[in-house]
């Protein structure tokens, strides 16, 4: 399956220009002219990286990046005619994956997109070395910790990293209620320092992926705790 690639950019014609070198290139590639659409389309965990100009109208990028990684680790390359320092300092500690500065070889953009997705991609282990410890199930759904997959009733489930890994805890501590400060470690780290409505969003994620798509109730929301996988 291609990657897909959401160009957030309001110069049109520079937007359409990299939208065919990519397409050409075997990536599906969606497109946004302002800040906020574009944080929609990207807080909806449909694409595997952005590229983000800063001067947006609507909202401009830094503020598109520093909404976007409360809920999410979507590789981030910026595209901006700007090239101060302090920019590219901003948006680097905001969690952008990449920066290049307009104007750029379209050359050297493809390179840095296949640099950012190989930094990110999951390991997947050699078969061999896959046991019986490394598969989860419950209902059909089937977790691989080993290749790193996901299927439901055998068909496959594309999932994040960061999804993946939420999924994997629950259903590793089947039936146990799991609160959102727990996950917020076993999942983001023990020195995440963002909102913990975090795990929310994501859990509305993997619904979206599994419950919606499936027709099964898998994730059970227990009101003031947590949730848990029965």
């Amino acid at each position: 399956m291609s990657d897909k690639i959401l160009i957030v950019e309001d110069e049109l014609q520079l937007a359409r220009f990299v939208e065919l070198e990519l397409s050409h290139e075997g990536y599906e590639v969606a497109k946004a002219a302002d800040g906020r659409t574009g944080l929609e389309m990207a807080e909806s965990g449909e694409y595997d990286l952005m590229l983000l100009d800063i001067m947006l109208p609507e909202l401009n990028g830094l503020e598109v990046l520093r909404r976007l990684r409360r809920s999410s680790d979507m590789p981030v390359i910026m595209l901006t005619a700007r090239d101060a320092v302090m920019d590219k300092v901003s948006g680097l500690d905001m969690g952008a994956n990449d920066y290049m500065t307009k104007p750029f070889a379209i050359e050297e953009l493809l390179a840095r997109i296949r640099a950012v997705l190989r930094q990110t991609e999951p390991k997947e282990a050699p078969a061999e070395h896959v046991t019986e410890a490394d598969i989860l199930e419950i209902d059909g759904v089937v977790v691989d910790t080993a290749r790193h997959t996901v299927t439901c009733s055998g068909e496959p489930v594309e999932l994040t990293n960061r999804e993946f890994m939420l999924l994997a805890a629950l259903m590793k501590n089947r039936s146990i209620v799991m609160s959102r400060e727990v996950l917020l470690e076993k999942v983001w780290g023990y020195d995440y320092m963002g909102e913990t409505n975090v795990v929310d969003v994501y859990i509305r994620y993997l619904r979206s992926k599994i419950d919606d798509v499936f027709g099964i109730h898998l994730i059970t929301t227990v009101r003031g705790v947590g949730y848990v996988i029965k």
